[in-house]
């Protein structure tokens, strides 16, 4: 009897864990679906927030201008522009203005800006608004609403200037101009992250950089602005390309715990970006 009533006991306390442990999972998951995913830059006393995938594009046109080494004040245009025109979406169709207008920008290929295909490229679109961009003499000093029509020729001249704050807080926290300035609440990734597919999507729009992919990490040298703008890019595309940390110059991002960037040992000259394990 003794015996027998041992055997229930553990048993039932073996039940009681297993019980335990299903809830404690059950709840972190629905805690993770209840997580509101988005992005926000912040430039003084102003915030502004964007969904993941607009911030994605915004990295994309930000780091784009940083390749091609101009100012700040270029990628403001062009975010102010495309938020305009788009949404700060890739979309693959036009409006009554132009109805063969396409992609981030809404280039019209019966207005010379590229076949349909390039400017559905997010990569081509943003370098043929630059192309244009820089162009325009004195474009710097200019309000954000008369540079972005001379290059766009909008049928809505005046609507590029509401975007002007987004395009300042994105474009200076994505330039690497504003350490810090960028976060985005993401839920914890499915799927494991591939070191080298962050390597690639890097050097697509900030060309060659000094990375090296070790583990689940990427190595990258670089300092100052640069550090910043790689390391916000990172966190703007931490949800496509599972990343889960971000090390810079003494501050870390970590996407579980959701409490923006931090101060740590991270050490300067070298921006580490982690992405998930694979799960087992």
């Amino acid at each position: 009897m003794r015996r027998l009533r041992r055997t229930i006991i553990l048993v039932l306390a073996l039940a009681l864990v297993a019980g335990a442990i299903y809830t404690v999972v059950a709840v972190l998951q629905r805690s993770e679906t209840l997580v509101s995913e988005r992005c926000v830059a912040v430039v003084g006393s102003e915030s502004f927030e964007l969904a993941t995938d607009q911030a994605a594009n915004a990295s994309l046109i930000s780091a784009i201008s940083v390749q091609r080494g101009l100012p700040p004040r270029a990628a403001s245009i062009a975010l102010a522009t495309a938020m305009q025109e788009s949404k700060l979406r890739n979309i693959n169709h036009g409006d009554q203005a132009g109805p063969d207008s396409r992609g981030l920008f809404q280039q019209r290929p019966s207005q010379g800006w590229g076949t349909e295909a390039q400017v559905m490229d997010p990569v081509y679109a943003t370098n043929a608004f630059y192309d244009g961009l820089v162009k325009v003499p004195g474009y710097e000093a200019m309000e954000v609403t008369d540079a972005a029509q001379l290059v766009q020729r909008s049928a809505f001249p005046h609507a590029y200037a509401q975007h002007e704050g987004m395009g300042r807080a994105y474009a200076s926290a994505l330039t690497g101009h504003s350490d810090g300035s960028l976060d985005c609440t993401l839920r914890m990734p499915e799927t494991a992250g591939d070191p080298s597919d962050v390597e690639s999507s890097m050097s697509t729009v900030f060309g060659a950089v000094a990375a090296d992919a070790q583990g689940r990490t990427v190595q990258v040298s670089a300092t100052g602005p640069q550090a910043w703008a790689i390391a916000q890019w990172a966190v703007a595309n931490a949800k496509s390309l599972a990343v889960t940390q971000v090390d810079v110059e003494g501050h870390t991002w970590n996407r579980q715990d959701r409490k923006g960037w931090q101060a740590s040992a991270a050490a300067a000259g070298t921006v580490t970006i982690t992405v998930s394990a694979p799960t087992t």
